[in-house]
């Protein structure tokens, strides 16, 4: 186990270097020098090339990489060229709202589609079986944005029951506040990923139904039930987790539109005034905290994985 810790550890460190290249030529392809953001209009000569200077535009772009990666290396994302704020240092501050809107937004989206999926399977003969079925491939189909919008109108302006978008400006201080201004947006992130949930979790408790081990529990005197909780859902579970990991990341990009659509001071709409702005550090921030986020959540679900099924931790210890 601790060897393959060790490969996978390397692997992620791999494509972290790689995401950095990719990063790296991907804003140096943008038009325009980055220097902009720092010179008004009208600038001379002399104003352009020192602005040039402070960002390091002006240098090779093999010393700029070089600079690039040894800045991220130590974890330092620069100075924003808007605010002067330290990049990190307002990247935490967001984080405190994105972060506990991807995590609520994924549990509720598991207490929804976990029990559903597995009644969708299990009763799949049935009305209410198929109508599940039925109501999740609609849920797919329907952008993100657009819930948001039609729950913004029902809960919102029409019930008034919660706030239509913001956040309270003492944040996490007035936390009953700070809630209800993230209820919404995590009802409307729920609502999407289960339904994409749900579909795979109803497949995997339909292989589990038809599998030789349920079979072999229920001839051995188990009850349906006690066979599917013993016996199917830890073995269901395994293809469910690398599905997890990928819908918790798809659900940390995916509130940057939600974070629009609710006006919510979080990392998305930090990462679209950076665009606007062409603050660089900025954007090379929070995309690299963001694909920094993804890889660790597939590094982490690929390690349950393996802990769930004891069959992948033989493979790796060697043993048929």
């Amino acid at each position: 186990m601790l060897s393959y810790v060790l490969r996978r550890l390397v692997i992620l460190l791999i494509s972290l270097l790689a995401a950095a290249v990719v990063l790296f030529v991907l804003l140096r392809l943008l038009p325009g020098d980055p220097a902009s953001a720092l010179i008004s209009v009208g600038a001379d000569a002399s104003q352009i090339e020192a602005a040039r200077e402070a960002v390091g535009s002006n240098l090779p772009l093999a010393q700029q990489f070089v600079r690039f990666v040894s800045d991220l290396a130590r974890f330092d994302l620069g100075n924003s060229f808007v605010s002067r704020v330290p990049v990190l240092d307002e990247i935490s501050a967001r984080l405190t709202i994105t972060i506990p809107l991807t995590l609520f937004a994924f549990l509720l989206s598991i207490v929804i589609a976990v029990p559903l999926g597995i009644i969708a399977a299990v009763r799949a003969d049935r009305w209410y079986g198929a109508a599940i079925s039925t109501v999740s491939q609609l849920g797919i189909a329907i952008p993100v944005f657009w819930v948001g919008i039609l729950l913004v109108s029902a809960f919102a302006i029409n019930l008034r029951l919660f706030p239509s978008g913001g956040f309270p400006l003492r944040g996490w201080a007035d936390a009953g506040e700070a809630l209800r201004a993230l209820a919404l947006p995590v009802l409307t992130i729920a609502i999407v990923m289960s339904a994409s949930l749900l579909r795979y979790v109803r497949a995997a408790t339909q292989d589990v139904l038809g599998s030789d081990y349920l079979r072999t529990a229920r001839a051995l005197g188990a009850s349906f039930p006690e066979a599917l909780i013993r016996h199917g859902i830890r073995n269901g579970s395994v293809p469910v987790i690398s599905i997890l990991g990928i819908e918790l990341a798809t659900t940390f990009l995916g509130a940057v539109v939600v974070e629009r659509v609710f006006a919510l001071p979080g990392l998305g709409s930090m990462l679209l005034l950076g665009i606007e702005q062409r603050d660089y550090p900025n954007v090379q921030g929070v995309l690299f905290i963001s694909t920094l986020f993804v890889l660790l959540v597939g590094f982490a679900a690929d390690l349950v994985q393996r802990l769930v099924d004891p069959r992948l931790r033989d493979r790796m210890g060697g043993r048929p």
